[in-house]
Parts: structure tokens; sequence; C-alpha cells
């Protein structure tokens, strides 16, 4: 049994040298590409990567309406994301309040929908059914 018991110590010795030696390798698979990645990352894609709910939504509708004091913005956020100033994620809430703080009205498309019959029914499509519904009587 002595026998048995040394050949599954060196069987189990192999098996953890081999996967140390993964580990050790994934590990510098990894380390690699990070320095490059920073360097090639857009000042758009870093605050994209710090959005929140809804954060894209303001962000593409406010680089639609004014384009060029949008890549200013971005530009400074992205800045103040990699100098660790701004640390929290910014929703679709934070994001339009700045953008209305410094001037620019960026207009959001609102829908309001009603729960109808375990259904959930435009305010527009309610109003517009009930009208035809007085027309008819």
């Amino acid at each position: 049994m002595s026998e048995d018991d040394s050949e599954l110590q060196r069987l189990q010795a192999k098996r953890l040298a081999e996967m140390q030696k993964n580990i050790s390798s994934r590990d510098n698979d990894t380390k690699t590409p990070e320095p490059s990645e920073e360097k090639t990352v857009s000042p758009r894609d870093v605050l994209i990567k710090q959005l929140g709910f809804r954060g894209l939504e303001v962000l593409t509708n406010a680089e639609s309406q004014f384009p060029n004091e949008t890549k200013m913005i971005i530009v400074k956020l992205s800045e103040l994301i990699k100098s660790g100033e701004i640390t929290e994620n910014l929703d679709g809430g934070k994001l339009l309040g700045l953008f209305r703080s410094i001037g620019l009205s960026v207009r959001m498309d609102t829908k309001i929908n009603i729960q109808q019959d375990g259904k959930f029914v435009s305010l527009t499509d309610k109003l517009s059914n009930k009208s035809k519904d007085d027309d008819v009587e």
C-alpha cells in the first residue's frame, strides 16, 4: 500500500505543478494587453464604462443635439474619471442634470404608459381610444 500512496502523492504533485503553471501563464496573458488597451481607449469609451442606468441614452441624445459641446464635455469627464475625481456611476439623471447646469437643454423622448387589462398602453393610445369611444356613443 505504501507504493500506492507514493504513486498517488507523485500524481498529485504533478497535477499541482501543472495547475500552478497554467495559472501563472494565464496571469501573464491578462497582464500584457492591459497597458496597450489603456493607450487606445477613446475618451468616449472611458465615459461609457462609467455610465449607469439610461446614461448612454442621455449621452447619445446630447451628441446628436449638441455635437461640438458634447465632445468637449466627454473629454473633460473622461479626464476626471481617469484622475479618480469621479468614481461613481453617472446615471441618466445625473448626466442630464450636468448638461442642463452648463446651459445645454438636452431634449429626451418621454413616454407615459398606463396599465390597462394587464398590458401597458401609452397615454396617447389610451386617450385616442377613449375619444373614439366617445364619438361612437
